[in-house]
């Protein structure tokens, strides 16, 4: 009957803990999508510029016949905003945000090689985007510019933003909400980053121009996910105590 009764209490908790387990994994999953959403939602604000340059484009072109070229051009420009925004609702981490961000890089470039087109000037070179604001189209040249705080390097400008900092004026940079606070995307913690990558393209180039910006200094999801496998370590080291106690009863039983 003891037998009885302590395999009944080791049941018991082994039920409970299975349901704490999958409360815990639940509240993970809420955890997670908070912290995406914002994430999504910067996504879609440099979509909806790019939606919104479409429509100035469309502006621009009435009354002008397109060439086959200016025409490719405009279709590819088109179907980036529409791949764009598949992309953006198909979001199920940070590192989705560099797939966003290439497809509207080549959508901007796309729309000023059918400006090139129509005005009969020659396809404009390929730059990287504006690095104050990616939003702001291919950059048009590279200017030396220190952060508070950090070394001066040389970074792809758009027209404006570049004769901002000739000026010693503030560029206009991205900025995203880190608690309370606004702060420059490349301070926005690891999240952000593959949002970087997807413009510049990641490797050596991109790492000098964002070298000492606190890429990762927030964790993001790093952090998140060294706190979860902390956490996975505990209840692994938990359940396999649990799981040795049962055996040892189990030998002590004789059935």
């Amino acid at each position: 009957m003891t037998g009885v009764v302590v395999l009944l209490i080791l049941v018991g908790a082994i039920v409970a803990a299975v349901v704490a387990s999958r409360n815990g994994k639940r509240r993970e999953l809420e955890r997670r999508q908070a912290e995406l959403e914002p994430i999504k939602k910067f996504a879609f604000e440099d979509i909806t510029a790019l939606g919104v340059e479409l429509q100035s484009l469309d502006a621009d072109l009435l009354g002008h016949d397109l060439d086959a070229g200016a025409n490719a051009d405009y279709q590819r420009a088109l179907d980036s905003y529409e791949a764009a925004k598949t992309a953006g609702d198909a979001i199920l981490e940070p590192e989705d945000l560099k797939n966003v961000a290439e497809i509207l890089e080549d959508g901007r470039y796309a729309i000023l090689c059918v400006r090139a087109r129509v005005a009969g000037e020659p396809l404009p070179t390929r730059r990287p985007p504006c690095f104050f604001d990616p939003r702001h189209g291919p950059s048009v040249e590279d200017v030396p510019y220190a952060p508070p705080g950090g070394a001066t390097r040389d970074v792809p400008a758009c027209a404006l933003d570049a004769e901002r900092v000739r000026a010693g004026a503030d560029p206009d940079i991205r900025k995203v909400m880190v608690g309370s606070q606004r702060v420059p995307y490349w301070q926005g913690g690891r999240a952000y980053q593959p949002y970087a990558a997807g413009y510049f393209g990641g490797g050596g180039a991109m790492n000098l121009m964002f070298m000492g910006l606190m890429f990762g200094g927030l964790g993001g999801f790093d952090a998140l996910g060294d706190g979860i496998g902390a956490l996975g370590d505990g209840v692994g080291d938990v359940f396999g105590g649990i799981g040795d106690g049962i055996g040892d009863m189990f030998d002590g039983f004789d059935f």
